[in-house]
């Protein structure tokens, strides 16, 4: 399968959430979701050598590597890092409105910027074989979204972009905080399906504010090539990722349901935990397994009071699944 159509349904790069042990989690449910890494800085692979933020297990691919920066030149080098390390699709950030990322230049604030963006995509492309992609709002702060978003997208298209991720909302770089940011602004998918018309020949994927696979798939046959899902995937992944296959791809081969994941993920933390990885730097990622189903509240309590303790091992799991199981036998209880 091409990169472009794993992008048919994507989990969203999101910082402190999407780390190695998060997408090697979501890919027990899902073989064909398109996954992204957390944003890694340029400076921090080109100036800080910080070379062990591309580590990643060849399980989770599809895997795409997100990056951050302002320097073609270092964006360059960094794209040319991503790909020796093993990814196929590096993806330029020009979306996220935090005060930290724009005190670096980069981000959502780009997007005032088309033409540095252009010879920032340019430059990625020439550094290697991989697939460079671009994910962007709408627009920031009093721009038009009507007039920006149509010269940003014409200006990737011209820098060689084949596919693009947009963030349906406006971002506001004063005045609003990045969770805000996620919220307050009004989505407007139909300007994303109008940019999709007005640029056939670009991949366009639409992300914020998606919260189901009823609505991915509305999305979908509204002529979007593509459908980013962030918070909800990491917060309920089994409603949103152990039909995905099905649902999105039509491959109707057995899904693993919680149960299954759960079993699936014994070995990798058991792996990991051989190596120095502590239980909870795997754990604090399937607090939502049970999301919705009965014994959730139980499972997230005793995974959230037990796996930090110096010592916790695989018996931790035991004891949340145990706590499940009795939970489940009181619909009451969640």
């Amino acid at each position: 399968m091409k990169p472009s159509q794993n992008a048919r349904l994507s989990v969203a790069p999101m910082m402190d959430w999407t780390d190695r042990h998060c997408r090697f989690f979501h890919r027990q449910f899902s073989r064909h979701s398109l996954l992204y890494t957390e944003m890694v800085t340029a400076p921090a692979l080109v100036r800080g050598g910080a070379v062990h933020l591309l580590d990643h297990d060849p399980a989770e691919h599809p895997v795409a590597l997100q990056l951050g920066g302002s320097d073609p030149r270092e964006l360059a080098r960094a794209a040319a890092l991503g790909w020796q390390a093993g990814y196929q699709e590096i993806n330029l950030n020009c979306g996220c409105p935090s005060d930290r990322v724009q005190s670096g230049s980069f981000g959502a604030v780009l997007m005032e910027y088309p033409a540095l963006v252009g010879d920032i995509c340019a430059a990625m492309i020439a550094a290697s074989p991989a697939e460079v992609t671009v994910k962007c709002r709408i627009g920031v702060d009093d721009q038009i979204p009507q007039e920006v978003l149509p010269e940003f997208l014409d200006t990737l298209g011209k820098a060689g972009v084949r596919r693009v991720i947009i963030h349906a909302r406006k971002a506001w770089l004063q005045g609003l905080s990045p969770k805000d940011n996620r919220e307050i602004p009004p989505l407007d998918y139909p300007l994303v399906v109008a940019m999709k018309a007005a640029f056939p020949q670009l991949h366009i994927s639409v992300n914020g504010g998606i919260t189901s696979l009823v609505l991915a798939r509305d999305l979908l046959d509204q002529g979007l090539d593509g459908v980013m899902i962030g918070r909800a995937a990491y917060q309920r992944p089994a409603d949103i990722l152990q039909d995905a296959d099905r649902l999105i791809f039509d491959d109707m081969g057995q899904a693993q349901d919680a149960f299954g994941v759960l079993e699936g993920m014994r070995p990798y933390i058991q792996r990991e935990m051989s190596r120095g990885v502590r239980l909870a730097s795997i754990t604090r990622h399937m607090l939502g397994l049970f999301a919705g189903k009965p014994g959730a509240r139980a499972w997230r309590r005793v995974l959230s009071e037990n796996a930090h303790r110096a010592g916790a091992g695989p018996e931790v799991l035991d004891m949340a699944l145990a706590a499940v199981q009795a939970a489940a036998m009181q619909p009451s209880a969640d």
